[in-house]
């Protein structure tokens, strides 16, 4: 009945505003026609289609197809779609507080977070759900345990468990809580001096923990130079990134300011409180994940000359969202401004305002990049993202880590190494894999199916299919031949290639499970070619100021070297 009414209503308003627009001006005369016209297609389908309709899909699907080819981030949010949008914005919803994966007929615990109701339950990786409030569980997938699972905080939930390490089946009843996650997984030092602090999105009041870690950094009175890690940082809250530089820039500095198509949408963002620190040198971390309120913060310390980027160029993330109120729950996320940081410049990299004739769209060529100036006069470019300083190529991931890891196989080998070395002492400091490990992974992977093709086989396969449709196979046949059988691609030559890789996430399984992701992270940080390069630099104050075309003072060099 409700579905009904909301139908009823939906189309009452469709045809009101096609009355509307229909007796509105010249120029909205387009507007009214295609009102009336989508009001007289819903009405006749439901009226008079050979099947039953739903009429809330046929709706829901209007709506998406309308904002389908304008740009990927302005999206219809149906009331189902509201509480992972509100999740995704401010990091927080009720629960029990753990990711989980799924293991054949039942969903596992894969991760529960330290301090939450699964932690205080005892709930370990790999202990498997078996029912939820009395329903047997087998068979339902991770978003059906995800949902059930999820509700008011302070309200309860039973939960019948196999226990992964003891075997035997437990019933639990869990209070669940608001569980928040923090915008950061872990801050520490790096080395003596240097600071380092990843920071993985832009939630609400994500600048708080920001401010905590640095200052609890800060306060040990080591900290030299300061590292942010913004790669992979998919962005948010925009205000939060104009907090987060509240923290290393002059009061009433212009960080960010939006233009739209509205003078309403334009604005202009300033630092409102005193900064915690202008001195400390600080590298930021990138790469091509870092993007929109990640952009922000790293452009604009970039632009200010406040901090030297080191990484790969960033997303070019330049449109900037809010959500408008519909009806019924429902809400209308819509690109209503663009960007710009302190230079100027807007690296949006996608124009999606021009299409091409395919519908398709192009990003902006390097050769239409303009020039803008630094607060200190050093070139910086708009358009395609921001470019580092500092330029590393992208860690190398192969497709093959990737097949091995999305088809559960290192989390199983992971589960059969814990329970073998339950009662043994892992180190977190200084652990290595060892290489009697990594050959248990290596005969653990003997009967496993791996459905994997390298880029470098296909292509050869797509030459040889080339020149044989071209006639030019007979002459070079022999070298293809020679390629082919030089090419090993097979499952022992792969987990002989990428030992490096697949011994790194086999050792973050292992750690995971005593230590955490904090744990994790701490591990795993200054292994990465970014992060010694940052280190590195940060050590060097006379390269540091070089790069940022200022001369090097002379006293932080003697700091250093003391």
């Amino acid at each position: 009945m409700a579905g009904k009414m909301k139908c009823l209503l939906a189309a009452a308003s469709l045809a009101a505003a096609a009355a509307l627009f229909s007796a509105a001006r010249n120029d909205d005369f387009g507007l009214g026609k295609n009102i009336e016209i989508l009001v007289n297609l819903y009405r006749d389908l439901n009226l008079f289609y050979v099947d039953t309709v739903d009429a809330d899909r046929m709706l829901d699907d209007a709506a998406y197809g309308m904002v389908s080819r304008l740009d990927p981030y302005t999206e219809f949010l149906s009331e189902e779609k509201m509480s992972e949008f509100e999740f995704q914005s401010t990091g927080k919803y009720g629960g029990i507080g753990s990711l989980i994966r799924q293991n054949g007929d039942y969903v596992q615990i894969a991760r529960p977070y330290k301090g939450s109701p699964a932690d205080k339950a005892g709930l370990k990786i790999g202990d498997k759900i078996l029912a939820i409030d009395g329903r047997d569980a087998k068979g339902w997938t991770t978003s059906e345990v995800s949902a059930a699972l999820k509700g008011d905080p302070g309200t309860p939930v039973k939960l019948k468990i196999r226990k992964f390490y003891e075997g035997t089946t437990e019933e639990k009843e869990i209070l669940r809580e608001r569980i928040a996650i923090s915008g950061v997984p872990w801050y520490g030092f790096v080395s003596d001096s240097i600071g380092y602090i990843q920071h993985n999105d832009f939630t609400e009041a994500c600048s708080e923990d920001m401010v905590k870690a640095f200052m609890e950094l800060k306060n040990t009175g080591r900290l030299k130079g300061l590292i942010l890690d913004y790669r992979s940082n998919g962005g948010g809250i925009l205000q939060e990134a104009v907090k987060i530089l509240s923290m290393f820039v002059p009061k009433g500095t212009t960080v960010v300011s939006m233009k739209g198509r509205r003078q309403s949408s334009d604005a202009e963002y300033r630092t409102e409180s005193e900064p915690l620190d202008t001195q400390v040198p600080i590298v930021v971390l990138t790469n091509s994940g870092t993007a929109s309120a990640a952009e922000i913060v790293s452009g604009a310390l970039q632009d200010l000359d406040r901090a030297v980027l080191v990484g790969s160029r960033t997303y070019g993330k330049g449109l900037v969202q809010s959500t408008r109120p519909l009806a019924y729950n429902s809400y209308v996320k819509v690109t209503t401004a663009k960007y710009y940081i302190p230079s100027g410049r807007c690296i949006q990299a996608i124009d999606y305002a021009h299409r091409n004739e395919d519908g398709s769209v192009a990003s902006v060529p390097d050769s239409l990049r303009r020039e803008f100036k630094t607060l200190g006069g050093r070139s910086v470019f708009d358009g395609g993202g921001i470019t580092p300083d500092v330029e590393m190529t992208p860690e190398y991931v192969s497709r093959f880590a990737l097949v091995l890891y999305g088809k559960g196989y290192i989390d199983e080998f992971g589960d059969a190494y814990a329970l073998a070395t339950k009662e043994r002492e892992i180190p977190l400091e200084g652990y290595e894999l060892p290489d009697s490990v990594y050959a248990a992974f290596v005969e653990f992977m003997a009967d496993k199916d791996v459905e994997f093709e390298s880029n470098t086989k296909r292509a050869v396969q797509r030459l040889r299919e080339a020149a044989e449709s071209e006639l030019y196979l007979e002459g070079i046949e022999e070298q293809i031949a020679a390629i082919e059988e030089n090419l090993k691609d097979d499952k022992q030559s792969n987990l002989e290639i990428h030992r490096k890789e697949l011994g790194e996430l086999i050792e973050d399984d292992i750690l995971l499970r005593r230590y955490y992701l904090e744990g994790v992270t701490s591990h795993a940080v200054a292994r990465r070619a970014e992060v010694l390069e940052a280190i590195e630099l940060l050590g060097d104050r006379a390269r540091y100021d070089s790069i940022l075309g200022r001369k090097a003072d002379v006293r932080a060099e003697k700091d250093n070297q003391r």
